[in-house]
């Protein structure tokens, strides 16, 4: 094996290189390119030779978000396999410390609309390859065509003593082999008809971060109880075609994407498969609206996830006016989904357009529950457009587990009735029965109604979990009614705080407002 050395160090030059990202607005650079000598006889020469190099660099904090490492590829190669490594020094409590993701573009670029792509493990991996027949998960295999490639480098964090890496390139030379085909998931599987599915629409393999294979996720999907479920891997398609015969007997797969920005997380849900969404911005570069609407082009919906978690890049910054959905309840409850349930409610208030709570389990490995939470949605049928469809419409609820199950109704005096994410246009004054009813509720837990002015009934779930709740209020008093069925408080209700979440209901809106 021939080996050779670089340096990556980050020179005055290289700042001189200082722009965007190809296609987005995040800050960039590119650093010096690294060449391969082509071998003779190449494509069906040097079968089987390898070839390395190896770049070592610095950053110092401040860096920008991503660096370009160009990679000469010459004819004749059929593998390319990049290693990576970097120091950890101890920080004080409280300074995050090295934190360097990593990610590969092909010889057709780093730019929109992202044609060049070929994966991303963040920081889950330190090593991947790419060849013509498979990949490292992250990764999708295809052509290793000549031209310059580019390993891309995210630091995400810099602990205050700099950050030292190192990249090692190999190039196996020798004939490629063939890509085969992906097979994506159906848009359509047997269900039930018009009725209420269940489902997970944030959940990582090892595609990404996660440790399950897909395997075990949709087994995990089906012991839960769930209906459909969403891939949803960070900023990678390549788990897309992983779920080959997973789907069918009742259990729909949606592909999607957590795209991880610097300034906040959200799901591309539903998305035609194969659709890649960039994440190399950040909400200061107004990149989020184009974006969204290449979502919604694909036929997804937009979800800002988990808006409120307190670790670095994850809290949501590029505000919602282009989302479809929130979600708002993010695996085991927490103090963070009660801030992002309390902005959420906040704004139903308005008279803008509402966006539909969803919750779901962001499950990356055990002891993490797949289906802790989950949307429960009422759609016409168990497909991709039913099932978008009715989360778009906010026809849902959440729940803890499959055993909670939630009705919420409305009607008045006329007979005119309405559900979860509808609206009862009625009188301002005409009586208005709500009624809940909740089965599989914890024992000692509540039901409780809420307005616009907040709580305005509350009763005690009785032994054996089934509750029936009915309350009568006009459309004056109440613009929307939605409920939750809460745990007993920890703490005995010393705090005067509410306990963890079971289930909880998009609005029922009331009065005539069309604007809702």
């Amino acid at each position: 094996m021939a080996s050779g050395e670089g340096t990556g160090a980050m020179s005055r030059r290289d700042a001189l290189r200082h722009g965007t990202a190809a296609g987005s607005g995040a800050t960039a650079v590119t650093l010096a390119p690294v060449a391969f000598a082509a071998e003779a006889g190449a494509p069906g020469g040097g079968d089987g030779r390898t070839r390395t190099r190896t770049v070592r660099g610095r950053l110092e904090a401040g860096a920008p978000d991503y660096l370009y490492l160009p990679v000469r590829v010459p004819r004749g190669v059929r593998r390319v396999d990049v290693a990576y490594t970097y120091d950890r020094p101890g920080v004080p409590a409280g300074t995050p410390g090295n934190a360097l993701d990593i990610g590969l573009f092909d010889e057709r670029g780093t730019g929109e609309p992202g044609d060049g792509f070929r994966g991303w493990s963040g920081g889950a991996r330190s090593s991947f390859f790419v060849s013509a027949e498979e990949a490292t998960p992250g990764y999708l295999p295809g052509p290793v065509n000549p031209g310059t490639w580019h390993v891309v480098l995210g630091p995400y964090t810099i602990a205050p003593q700099g950050m030292e890496y190192e990249v090692t390139l190999t190039l196996t030379y020798g004939r490629p082999g063939r890509t085969p085909a992906p097979v994506y998931p159906p848009e359509r599987v047997a269900g039930r008809g018009r009725a209420w599915y269940r489902g997970d629409c944030h959940l990582h393999t090892v595609h990404s971060d996660g440790l399950c294979t897909p395997a075990e996720v949709a087994a995990a999907a089906r012991a839960a109880g769930l209906d459909f479920l969403a891939s949803t891997d960070h900023n990678t398609t390549s788990a897309h075609g992983a779920w080959q015969g997973l789907w069918g007997d009742g259990l729909l797969v949606l592909c999607g994407e957590e795209v991880t920005t610097r300034n906040g997380h959200y799901l591309a849900l539903g998305t035609d498969p194969g659709t890649f969404i960039d994440w190399r911005y950040r909400a200061r570069d107004g990149a989020f609206a184009r974006y969204a609407r290449r979502i919604r082009r694909a036929g997804g919906l937009v979800v800002p996830a988990h808006p409120h978690c307190p670790f670095v890049g994850c809290q949501w910054k590029a505000g919602f006016e282009e989302a479809d959905a929130v979600e708002l309840w993010n695996g085991p409850w927490t103090a963070d989904d009660e801030l992002s349930l309390a902005t959420w409610d906040a704004a139903l208030s308005g008279t803008g357009r509402w966006l539909p709570a969803m919750g779901n389990s962001d499950a990356h490995r055990e002891p993490q529950v797949v289906g802790l939470p989950q949307t429960v949605v009422l759609a016409d049928d168990l497909s991709r457009p039913a099932i978008l469809a009715g989360l778009a419409a906010g026809r849902s609820y959440l729940a803890e587990s499959s055993a909670v199950a939630v009705s919420l109704t409305v009607s008045d005096e006329r007979g005119a009735h309405a559900t979860i994410g509808e609206r009862l246009h009625t009188d301002p004054g005409a009586r208005v029965t709500v009624r809940c009813h909740v089965t599989g509720a914890p024992e000692n837990g509540t039901v409780r109604l809420l307005t616009d002015q907040g709580e305005l009934r509350v009763e005690p779930v009785p032994s054996g979990g089934a509750a029936q709740v009915e309350w009568d209020t006009t459309a004056s008093l109440a613009s929307y009614v939605r409920a939750e069925i809460r745990h007993a408080p920890a703490d005995g209700g010393a705090s005067g705080l509410p306990g963890a979440m079971a289930a909880m209901t998009n609005p029922v809106f009331l009065g005539r407002d069309a604007s809702r």
